[in-house]
């Protein structure tokens, strides 16, 4: 293909030669015409002749300037076009050129890094997928073959795992239709202190439960133009991860407050915390943090939601020091 190219680039250049030859023979003929005097009759083929070959070698030095890198972006490109994302060209040649070689590598790349997450994607909602589909296939068979009975301890462990599979594929939908910009948010005014502690109470059981103290300081904030169902599960996806992090004996609190032209709600625990590695990559989709349990979906699927909103999401933690999640939306009066 870049050889192919070349020859259409001799080819047009030698066109343009035969052109400008033309050209430059009939303003020599007409200029002669018109003013018929033998000085400049004399004169005057030497002069288009030099100004001829001026122009032709400034043309020709700028079209091979241009034409090997153009021929490499044509190369890369069906480079990329055969499977192999991420190729890259060699920056030079005129100016534009290289722009328009940067802007190449740059496309590349992120195409390379785009399809690496896609497959690492892939691979880890197979994971997920599989594990709760392998209990209920294992359980049924096993029950078909009367190795289990049928009962109510049984049946439990199947829909808590369909839960779970359910639960698995309406965040993935949540992640799919944000990242497409697709997500529907039903605004009204809501009133986030309330709200936090609406889903708060629901969580008491399962922190008395662990041990843990749930406290809130839930400041008089404004109300907010907000999507309520989607910001209830922002909350207790931040709750959920804290309480799953926080040994017996621990704290997580909620707090809803006003931080300047934002309502800020935060989610503290006192749990072994992240060292600055770990704390970078945790609104990475599928990634724990050693065997920690969970999909590892919820901090991303809380990024994703209040980015959704305008608003902000930033974590803070340390080794042994715990973690605090901050979401900040923008006072917007409902």
């Amino acid at each position: 293909m870049r050889r192919r190219f070349a020859r259409r680039m001799a080819g047009l250049f030698a066109l343009f030669l035969v052109v400008l030859s033309l050209v430059i023979v009939a303003i020599a003929w007409l200029v002669g015409t018109l003013l018929r005097q033998d000085i400049v009759s004399s004169i005057l083929p030497a002069i288009v002749i030099l100004i001829a070959l001026i122009v032709i070698a400034r043309l020709g030095r700028g079209i091979r300037g241009a034409a090997a890198p153009l021929g490499d972006l044509v190369e890369a490109s069906a480079r990329v076009e055969a499977g192999e994302v991420g190729a890259q060209v060699e920056v030079r040649g005129p100016r534009e050129i290289r722009a328009l070689a940067r802007a190449f590598n740059s496309m590349s790349s992120r195409l390379a890094s785009d399809t690496d997450q896609r497959r690492r994607f892939l691979a880890d909602v197979s994971h997920e997928l599989r594990t709760p589909l392998t209990v209920i296939q294992g359980s049924v068979e096993g029950m078909l073959d009367g190795l289990y009975p049928a009962d109510r301890a049984h049946l439990e462990r199947l829909l808590a795992e369909t839960h779970q599979l359910e639960r698995l594929v309406d965040d993935l939908r949540t992640l799919s239709l944000t990242d497409a910009g697709a997500l529907d948010l039903h605004r009204d005014p809501v009133d986030v202190g309330a709200l936090a502690a609406d889903v708060a109470a629901a969580f008491e059981p399962q922190a008395a439960a662990e041990e843990v103290t749930l406290a809130t300081e839930l400041e008089e904030v404004p109300s907010l133009s907000l999507d309520g169902r989607r910001i209830r599960q922002v909350i207790g996806n931040l709750l959920s991860n804290a309480l799953r992090h926080t040994p017996a004996g621990g704290r997580v609190t909620l707090r809803v407050r006003r931080i300047g032209e934002a309502v800020e709600l935060e989610v503290a625990d006192t749990g072994a915390g992240m060292d600055a590695d770990a704390a970078a990559r945790a609104f990475d989709r599928f990634w724990r943090a050693g065997d920690s349990p969970g999909a590892g979906l919820g901090l991303a699927i809380v990024r994703d939601l209040v980015r959704a909103h305008g608003g902000d999401v930033v974590l803070e933690s340390a080794p042994a020091a715990g973690t605090v999640v901050r979401c900040r939306f923008p006072l917007v009066s409902a």
